[in-house]
Formats: structure tokens, sequence, C-alpha cells
């Protein structure tokens, strides 16, 4: 496909699938409920975080996680106290256990005390460079504060070749412009330009079947070269097609 047709098939897709009924069935339904930008934040990390398995599941899980913070996500982070942190005992989404949920809470404290917000965790010097470097520099900030080992699983590194899928997709969410009803543009330092696709089973499929990634495995290396591919057609906000492959594949499995 030339790639002036296969620009005009994402362009296609995503003014069909970016609409806001998109969050109606989509985990980022979760911020989107959320009028407090530090609650929208804290509430999406955590929903980016249990977002694998059935949607529904994800989607049911995380507004469990927001009623057991009182739906004051944020306030519970910075405030709870160790009896309120109590409550979370017991919460389980597949392997995310409440060991891992009490950390959480902890390392995000830790950022919003240490380093200003979950925004300012990603950057040096107010810049977040190459998002691996980023998404990396977050991971090391958030588990500073002492925890179990096995937690840190559920923080991808692309520096250790990790796709960084839900990572990247929280970031799609914080970052993208709230223009369409989809994303909700709450954070300015990080740069829809700056922005890499969040690579899943889905859009990696359709990638290929489209010629815009020839790389086999769903590693950061593939990511590198789906988001480049995409820079051809907006340079500016490369990752808007993320909704556009997204739509494109769940069409072809309708």
């Amino acid at each position: 496909m030339k790639t002036r047709d296969l620009k005009a098939l994402l362009d296609a897709a995503y003014e069909r699938h970016a609409q806001p009924h998109f969050s109606a069935d989509d985990p980022i339904q979760l911020p989107r409920a959320f009028a407090q930008r530090h609650d929208a934040e804290v509430i999406g990390f955590l929903t980016a975080t249990i977002a694998w398995g059935q949607r529904k599941t994800i989607i049911t899980n995380a507004w469990k996680l927001a009623r057991l913070m009182d739906e004051a996500p944020h306030a519970f982070v910075m405030n709870a106290s160790p009896t309120e942190l109590r409550r979370l005992e017991g919460f389980v989404h597949r392997t995310f256990n409440s060991t891992d949920l009490l950390h959480f809470v902890k390392g995000l404290r830790h950022v919003y005390t240490t380093y200003g917000g979950l925004e300012d965790a990603f950057l040096e010097e107010g810049r977040p460079g190459p998002m691996d470097q980023a998404i990396h520099r977050f991971k090391q900030r958030f588990f500073e504060p002492r925890h179990q080992q096995r937690t840190q699983k559920h923080v991808a590194d692309p520096v250790k070749g990790s796709n960084a899928k839900r990572i990247n997709m929280y970031l799609r969410w914080m970052v993208r412009p709230n223009d369409r009803g989809v994303d909700l543009g709450l954070w300015t330092r990080i740069t829809p330009a700056d922005l890499m696709v969040p690579l899943d089973v889905h859009t990696g499929r359709v990638g290929r079947e489209l010629g815009l990634l020839k790389r086999t495995q769903d590693d950061w290396k593939a990511v590198e070269e789906l988001t480049a591919a995409l820079r051809r057609f907006d340079p500016k906000d490369p990752v808007k097609y993320d909704i556009a492959l997204f739509g494109i594949g769940v069409k072809k499995e309708g």
C-alpha cells in the first residue's frame, strides 16, 4: 500500500474511533471519571498497571480500587493511615496482589513528596529525553522505598527490552490532548511527539499486516520501529494512530 493510501486509512480509522464512546468499554474511563488532575493521574496509573486480561475484569477491578480509596485516590495515597491501608488487603488482579498494591501506594506517595509528582518522576532537568530512559528513570525512583522484589515486575523497563505497553498506554492517556473525549491532556512537559506506541498483540498484528512493522518480537525495538513508521504520518502526534490500529484490529476480529 502506498504511503498516501496508508495515511488515509489510518486517518479515517482515527476519526472513526477517537470519539467519546471509545471510553465506554475502555479502562481510560477510570481517569476520565475524576475531575481533579492528581486523582485522575493516580487512578490512571493504577488502572494501567492492572490493564491485562479481559477488559471487563480490568474495569471492574479498577473501580474496586477507586472505591477502596474512597473515590479520592490522591488523598488516599498521600494521607492513608496504616489502619486505612489495611482495607487494601485481599485485593488481587491476576498476579498483582495486595502486597504489590501497598507498595504502589508507598511508591506513589514517594514520587509526589520527593519528585513533585508523577509527571516529574519521568523527567530529568524538566524534560523526558528518550522515552525508554524516561520510563527507566521513573521505575528507579518509584522503587526507591523499601519493597519486595516481586513487585518490580509490575513496572516494565524498556532498557531491559520490555515493550512497556501499559506505561506507554498510561503516558498516552496523560499526555495526548483532550480534544476528542478520549485522552486527558493533563501533562505538558512530556509532549505527544515524545510518546511511543503501546504495543500489544493486536496493534502489533495490524501494524505487520499494514507493513508498518517488520520485527517479529513484540519488544522495545518493535515499539521503536512502529512508532518511527507512524511518525511519517504525524511527527507531532504519532501515537494517535494507536487508536486507529486498535479500531482496525477490532473491526477485523468482529
